[in-house]
């Protein structure tokens, strides 16, 4: 133990057990400048992390933080915030765009996903680092608010996070620089507003540019124009009109991927698709123009809530006991076919006695059906789920043109089709192998997301990289304007959006300098603003007569989530992480014993 005095006592506890610790006491005196403060400093010896704290005149040692406890502060804490930050960003990178490549992860079940879709990429990856962490929620921000655009947000709030590290280094302070950031990104969401174009809701044209410009990246081939008609007509059918303002909220719209066939196999059905079996071999298999029930009750006889004993003496009682359960289970049975049902849907149980007066009955029936397809089953042919036998009437039915247990690959659904209104739909998705299932499902959630963005949120902008380079333009004009050391960091935001086209360019092997400079130019000519990257060619071309178009509220989010997440990453300046507990049986560092020695 080593000690030295002067206007106070400090004193550095080491381990000697697992080897010698070298230190300059001078060196670290000099890291003194109040009595009673902690000295911030681990000392590293063989594997055993060594605490170093201050004593009091009396030789009392005053600890502030848990021992094990890691502390970074100042530029550190900033530099490593900010590069973790940034290899995520580094990671989605190459997956922007029509060019962009694929990334295969593997858990650690072994299972394979392989996509090139940013949200489901971070979801699978397991990050660590808290900074890491927080660019993993703006993908999952920007994909629960508006679908797409994920790979942009985190790439984009990467870039902000490595312009705003080269200004620290030049001194700026960081509030300056989050201040900055703030106001361009609100004059990036005015211009937005500005450049967006207006649309028809009813412009199928249109709605399906914006669809086919959020599938260009997936690995769905030629199928794309199959997925993009499914998906327009899917959000059409479920959006609806409230007040002044269309709905369109695409948890109404089930998605049933089976292997098997191709692709090209997909449909949608106007009605609902229930993963279950009819319950009984005696049911039939096909209605036509059905009565359905929907059920949130079980057709069994309840169960007492407290112990009971029932005694019989009689053999007879016996049989009365069971005979009485019967006219139950047939009573139950008799007020579904009373209200004219041809079709039950329960989201409980049905006993096997109930089964066999059902299918005596002619009715087709489901069990154990969830509860979110019973919603949607309500909403599709307009029946109410009834939570008691008692009150159900012939006005509470749904109706449906065809309801029919099919064999899909090696599964029986019940398909419920051919619906009047129906207010949820469902798309069943075929492809010949699992993975491309699985990317085929992104691709349809993405093209589902974008139209209904356009149709609750009307105006859309050029892609290609184009909107980013116009409101570059801007926001470094409006620098200008607001002087001072802010006018660095908003000159920085500017520069960030320009990464879009950047990496567009990059990943189609292009160079991206050119392409920079070609689209500056462009820009500056009168109706400019539509010029993007044309990556097949390496041509500034105008994307609204290529038909890459994609919604304003997917890029107004993606600069809200990316200014966010980077300000708040910038505001860090004190990390203090607790130890992790120790595990049973070893020592500090993980190394087996006990206790360090003084």
């Amino acid at each position: 133990m080593f000690r030295k005095k002067r206007d106070w006592n400090w004193e550095i506890s080491s381990a000697t057990k697992w080897g010698n610790v070298t230190a300059s006491i001078e060196s670290l005196a000099a890291k003194f400048i109040f009595p009673l403060k902690l000295l911030e400093y681990a000392i590293y010896g063989k594997g055993v992390r060594k605490v170093a704290y201050l004593t009091t005149q009396g030789g009392q040692p005053v600890l502030i933080l848990k021992e094990g406890t890691g502390r970074r502060r100042g530029r550190e804490a900033q530099r490593n915030n900010i590069t973790a930050a940034r290899i995520i960003g580094e990671v989605l990178r190459t997956t922007l765009g029509p060019r962009g490549m694929d990334k295969m992860l593997i858990d650690s079940l072994g299972d394979i996903t392989i996509t090139n879709d940013g949200a489901a990429i971070l979801d699978e990856v397991e990050v660590e680092h808290p900074a890491a962490k927080m660019m993993v929620e703006v993908a999952k921000t920007q994909d629960d608010m508006v679908g797409d655009g994920t790979t942009t947000a985190v790439v984009l709030a990467s870039e902000l996070l490595k312009r705003a590290e080269d200004l620290l280094e030049q001194n700026v302070h960081p509030l300056i620089i989050v201040s900055g950031y703030r106001k361009a990104s609100q004059k990036a969401v005015d211009l937005l507003d500005k450049v967006g174009v207006s649309v028809d809701i009813d412009d199928r044209a249109t709605l399906r540019k914006v669809a086919l410009t959020s599938m260009a990246s997936k690995a769905v081939g030629a199928a794309r124009e199959k997925l993009a008609d499914i998906a327009i007509d899917a959000v059409k059918q479920i959006s609806e009109k409230r007040g002044d303002i269309w709905m369109a909220d695409i948890d109404n719209i089930q998605i049933t991927k089976k292997e098997g066939k191709s692709l090209f196999d997909s449909q949608l059905v106007k009605g609902i698709i229930i993963d279950k079996e009819v319950v009984h071999a005696g049911m039939p298999k096909t209605i036509k123009n059905a009565k359905i029930a929907l059920l949130d009750c079980p057709l069994e006889v309840e169960k007492t809530e407290f112990s009971a004993e029932i005694r019989i003496k009689d053999p007879t009682q016996m049989q009365a006991f069971l005979d009485q359960e019967t006219r139950m289970l047939q009573d139950m049975v008799k007020k579904i076919s009373a209200s004219g049902a041809k079709v039950l849907f329960c989201q409980k149980g049905i006993d096997d006695m109930a089964q066999h007066f059902l299918s005596k009955k002619g009715i087709l029936a489901a069990r154990r059906v969830k509860q979110s397809d019973m919603e949607k089953l309500g909403r599709a042919t307009g029946g109410k789920v009834i939570s008691n036998l008692e009150g159900l009437t012939a006005k509470d039915l749904g109706t449906a043109g065809i309801v029919e247990e099919r064999k899909v690959g090696d599964d029986k659904m019940i398909f419920v089709e051919k619906c009047k209104t129906p207010h949820s739909v469902a798309i069943l998705i075929r492809a010949g192998l699992e993975r491309m299932v699985d990317e085929a499902e992104r691709a349809m959630n993405d093209a589902l997301s974008v139209v209904s963005d356009v149709i609750e949120k009307n105006k859309i902008v050029p892609g290609g990289g184009a909107v980013e380079a116009e409101i570059a333009k801007e926001v470094r004009e409006y620098a200008t304007k607001v002087g001072g050391r802010e006018q660095l960091a908003i000159e920085a935001f500017a520069e960030s959006l320009e990464i879009v086209p950047k990496t567009l360019a990059e990943n189609a092997g292009l160079d991206p300098i050119d392409i920079l400079v070609g689209l500056r130019a462009a820009h500056e000519k009168k109706k400019g603003w539509v010029k993007g990257v044309n990556v097949f060619t390496g041509k500034i071309v105008n994307m609204e007569q290529k038909g890459v178009i994609e919604p304003m509220a997917v890029k107004e989010q993606a600069v809200k989530s990316a200014t966010e997440a980077a300000s708040m990453i910038l505001r860090i300046d004190d990390v203090i992480a607790a130890t992790k507990p120790k595990e049973e049986g070893k020592g500090p560092g993980g190394m087996p014993g006990g206790e360090d020695e003084d």
